[in-house]
């Protein structure tokens, strides 16, 4: 799974990676958790640049009846997201990517737990494919929410957790973004993220395991620094 993730490079380095028309309002964000506002970026019909909206991390489908449901719907396996009711629509017409500059992932046993975060060298921005929603509620209040898909991990992730983001290379943006492609499947068979087997995993301390810590020393590292693993 993806349960956090870090988007510290600056919003003018965010808009000149992902082509925006305009440079967002975005803050550093260490300790990025469920729950909260994360930027998305997805392209409206016609040829229009791409845009950046915020909305909620965890999906809350069109046709749910309580938003809680968002808790359960952080991640949307590659696998079968083309059948599961909650994300089957938004796969065929509300594709978005997700920046973020690396994400972490804990393993260990209980009282022996450490954090991980994944990044690419010099830690460049990427993005992660994602699905968004707009739910409304009887009084006409709405919710711009999202996901992010997971598929099974590559030789550098699998040693810590079994899943990993969908962290899609440059060229597979195009395709991934077209709102003229409502084949889901078809959506998920043009997918490449290769770039995702250059990430190297580094050893951070304790800070990031509350959510509520957000700042920069989630990422200060810990002693047993960097970790490379055989592919």
């Amino acid at each position: 799974m993806c349960g956090r993730f870090t988007l510290t490079r600056s919003a003018a380095d965010v808009a000149e990676h992902f082509d925006l028309a305009e440079t967002p309002e975005l803050a550093p964000r260490f300790n990025v958790a469920p729950g909260q506002a994360i930027a998305t970026v997805s392209r409206g019909a016609g040829a229009l640049p791409l845009q950046l909206e915020m909305r909620s991390w965890g999906l809350v489908p069109s046709w749910a009846r309580d938003p809680a449901i968002a808790g359960r719907l952080v991640n949307a396996r590659i696998e079968t997201a083309a059948v599961k009711p909650a994300f089957r629509d938004a796969l065929r017409r509300r594709r978005c990517l997700i920046p973020a500059d690396g994400f972490y992932e804990w393993h260990g046993g209980v009282g022996q737990r450490s954090a991980l975060h994944f990044a690419l060298p010099g830690g460049a921005l990427f993005g992660m494919a994602g699905l968004y929603e707009i739910w409304e509620d009887p009084a006409g209040e709405s919710v711009a929410s999202c996901t992010i898909l997971t598929s099974e991990a590559n030789a550098i992730v699998a040693p810590i957790h079994p899943r990993m983001p969908v962290i899609l290379d440059r060229e597979a943006w195009s395709g991934w973004l077209d709102p003229t492609l409502e084949d889901g499947e078809g959506a998920l068979a043009r997918l490449r993220w290769h770039e995702a087997d250059r990430l190297v995993a580094r050893r951070v301390g304790h800070r990031v395991d509350d959510a509520r810590h957000e700042g920069p020393d989630c990422l200060e590292p810990d002693p047993q620094g960097v970790l490379r693993f055989d592919r």
